[in-house]
């Protein structure tokens, strides 16, 4: 088999899991976009391993044991990230990346006059007990 077919195939699964990091809002389909780009990479270390290790006279397959790697350091991220995933929908009620980085840089809506502020402080108690609830 040509270099060519695994090499486009690659690519082709590489564009569409980066078309689904930029496009996607939903942060567990990010999580498979990148699991997507991480098995395209996988995919052209064994191919480019197969393919020199039929010209070099000595085969050490490093390209499939750092695919060995690459798949723990997957799995590892994708444990931690769905446990954080899970973590932040708990508590925001939300898995949406545009309004958790919305409320992470602190474009939440305060109230200017001040004239909402017992409402501001009995909604942030809220949180704070539903926090330690969860813990």
């Amino acid at each position: 088999m040509h270099l060519a077919y695994p090499a486009v195939l690659s690519a082709l699964l590489f564009c569409t899991g980066l078309y689904g990091v930029l496009a996607r809002r939903n942060a567990i389909l990010v999580l498979m976009s990148v699991e997507l780009m991480l098995n395209a990479v996988n995919l052209n270390l064994v191919a480019f391993d197969v393919w020199l290790s039929k010209t070099a006279e000595e085969t050490l397959h490093s390209g499939q044991a750092l695919t060995l790697f690459t798949i723990a350091i997957a799995a590892a991220e994708i444990g931690i990230g769905l446990a954080i995933v899970l973590a932040v929908h708990r508590n925001r009620g939300t898995a949406d990346i545009d309004k958790l980085r919305d409320t992470a840089e602190g474009h939440e809506s305060h109230p200017a006059d001040g004239s909402d502020s017992d409402a501001l402080t009995a909604e942030q108690a809220d949180r704070a007990g539903k926090a330690e609830a969860t813990a």
